[in-house]
């Protein structure tokens, strides 16, 4: 193997959101020979996600931040090229990180190997980590029981959108909150959620009703003071995201007062605590995908080249559903 391949990094270090600036292609030289248990593999779809604006800062659970020149977070599905390790087979589909590039050399341990026939793309979304993280919420630290009202807020999203449509599988009338008329009709029409109320309205919180059973928490402080006093005694609050003070560096601050007047149960959710259980979540899903009753919204940028202005989208909230570059058309 003697090939050089483009790659999209860091141009240099950051500490505010990304924005299409911050990102350098760069060529760079694949190893001549595959090492031992190494993969050489063609990623065909990027997915990105809000906390990879928080890593390449270095604010996310400790991780360093890459540094300039260096291989970017984000799960890609790949097809194998060719294999030094027994359990993988050239054309197989992988999903793992292998940087933003054109081709890679990534450790065949570090990935795991997904069926094609349900899709390219849903392995990223929907039956990858967004969908178990909505799994997880909803049916593992929450309890939900039919004519319960559950909020979602960033409902418009992978792991929104999911929830919401796993709350209603469950018999529960589910309210999506977002941030514009767009994804509104996205939660209605498409998640078909009982309603849809945007933040971006004056006067938006009167939409919310009283008696909330469950509400799941993607946003961050300015949701969840609406939420926390129209939330049923002994309501549940699951903690998934925090979109807002990602973007403004805010400190979020939990309504200690609040939560004990309402004897709330409170959890926090960090996905990888159920990655084991991610094959139990797809087996799950698969058929309901298949029967209609679990959908997915794609937002897709086509071409390695447009990855760094698809990032600044998912750091400013514009990106409607699943967030992903198509690297196929590069």
């Amino acid at each position: 193997m003697n090939k050089t391949v483009r790659e999209v990094v860091l141009a240099h270090p950051i500490t505010e959101p990304p924005v299409a600036a911050d990102f350098a292609v760069i060529k760079r030289e694949l190893p001549r020979q595959l090492p031992a248990g190494a993969l050489h593999v063609r990623p065909l779809v990027l997915g990105l996600d809000p906390y990879i604006g928080q890593r390449i800062r270095g604010r996310h659970m400790g991780e360093p931040a890459p540094a300039p020149g260096e291989s970017l977070p984000g799960e890609v599905v790949a097809s194998v090229l060719s294999s030094s390790d027994e359990a993988f087979s050239v054309g197989d589909y992988v999903v793992g990180h292998t940087g933003w590039a054109d081709e890679a050399v990534v450790r065949a341990a570090a990935m795991r190997k997904v069926d094609p026939a349900q899709g390219l793309a849903e392995h990223l979304g929907i039956l990858g980590i967004p969908g178990l993280t909505a799994w997880a919420a909803m049916t593992q630290l929450a309890s939900i029981g039919a004519g319960d009202i559950v909020t979602i807020d960033a409902a418009a999203g992978a792991v929104g959108g999911t929830a919401g449509q796993l709350a209603k599988l469950a018999g529960a009338t589910v309210i999506g909150i977002v941030g514009g008329p767009d994804k509104a009709r996205i939660v209605t029409d498409q998640y078909r959620l009982d309603a849809a109320v945007d933040y971006h309205k004056p006067g938006w919180q009167g939409e919310l009703p009283g008696g909330i059973a469950v509400h799941l928490e993607n946003v961050g402080q300015r949701v969840l003071d609406v939420v926390l006093p129209r939330l049923r005694p002994y309501g549940q609050i699951v903690l998934c995201g925090l979109a807002q003070h990602y973007a403004d560096g805010s400190a979020a601050l939990l309504p200690v007062g609040p939560i004990i007047g309402k004897r709330a149960v409170v959890r926090g959710l960090i996905v990888y605590d159920f990655l084991p259980r991610l094959g139990e979540w797809t087996s799950y899903a698969a058929p309901l995908i298949r029967e209609g009753r679990l959908v997915e919204v794609r937002d897709c940028a086509n071409g390695l080249g447009e990855a760094p202005a698809q990032m600044e989208r998912v750091a400013r909230g514009l990106t409607r559903g699943r967030a992903v570059v198509d690297l196929r058309g590069s």
